[in-house]
């Protein structure tokens, strides 16, 4: 198997690019600490061996060596190529592992002409750099990404879609579920004249990681402090099954454009209720 050498993920090195000043008063004990934390070894073991793939390979790749499964329910419900430009929305419980089972689903269902919305602190995975397109989530939109994602929605290349944006969290009642989805994945679908194929991802995260994310949020913190979790939830899903269910596409026409908020609720109200069928 090809060896890739060129990408290599070195915590200490990425807090000296990010915090020059700072970055020399941080201990050495507390850079090795954190390169455990954010599972480094697992990380940079993945680039070794499938590093060098990109798109839907790569998405394939970090499956196999996670040695986890996805069983799809619903696949008879997936568009057939060339039948028409689609956007497919999803839950996002997981923060990785959902990502990649729906770019390996879609991706290879499309001959790889796909596009996922994605955090644009994402686009350093280089591999996925063709299929992700980067949203700003903490300040304005670039002109140059917004002309992107408009240029990728009058393509003719399938759309992918998290409209909750952050991964899922726990609430009051002990349940975990998204956030409030967005409703720009409503009126592209009307401008683009896109339908909407609806999809539910079962899994979650540890109790940790959604403690950790109510602490946060108690204490007024604005970093995102749970996100660097996020690759070690994704190494421990190694050897698990998962399971996407697919529902039936809704044609654009039979959404209200003048109440996308609401046309959004709705549509992760369809989504969320996929698992229990």
């Amino acid at each position: 198997m090809q060896e890739n050498k060129e990408i290599r993920l070195d915590t200490g090195e990425v807090i000296r690019e990010r915090l020059p000043r700072q970055s020399r008063y941080i201990p050495k004990f507390v850079i090795r600490g954190l390169a455990k934390l954010i599972c480094e070894d697992e990380l940079n073991e993945v680039a070794r061996l499938h590093g060098h793939k990109t798109g839907v390979d790569f998405a394939n790749g970090v499956i196999q060596y996670l040695q986890a499964s996805i069983r799809v329910v619903g696949e008879e419900n997936l568009p057939n190529p060339g039948d028409g430009r689609y956007i497919f929305v999803s839950n996002h419980p997981m923060g990785g592992l959902d990502g990649l089972a729906i770019i390996s689903l879609i991706g290879s269902r499309f001959d790889g002409k796909v596009k996922f919305l994605v955090n644009d602190l994402l686009m350093a995975v280089t591999p996925l750099k063709d299929v992700f397109l980067p949203i700003n989530k903490f300040g304005r939109q670039s002109r140059g990404a917004a002309s992107q994602i408009e240029e990728a929605y009058r393509g003719d290349g399938q759309m992918l879609s998290f409209p909750a944006g952050l991964c899922s969290r726990l609430h009051d009642d002990g349940t975990v579920s998204d956030l409030a989805w967005q409703k720009s994945f409503v009126t592209k679908a009307v401008e683009y004249e896109r339908d909407i194929v609806p999809m539910y991802f079962e899994g979650e995260n540890s109790k940790f990681f959604y403690r950790l994310a109510r602490l946060r949020k108690r204490l007024k913190v604005k970093f995102n402090l749970e996100m660097m979790f996020l690759p070690r939830e994704m190494v421990k899903c190694r050897g698990k099954q998962f399971t996407l269910r697919v529902g039936k596409p809704i044609p654009y026409k039979s959404l209200n454009a003048e109440a996308p908020m609401a046309e959004a609720e709705r549509i992760k109200q369809i989504c969320y209720a996929l698992a229990k069928q």
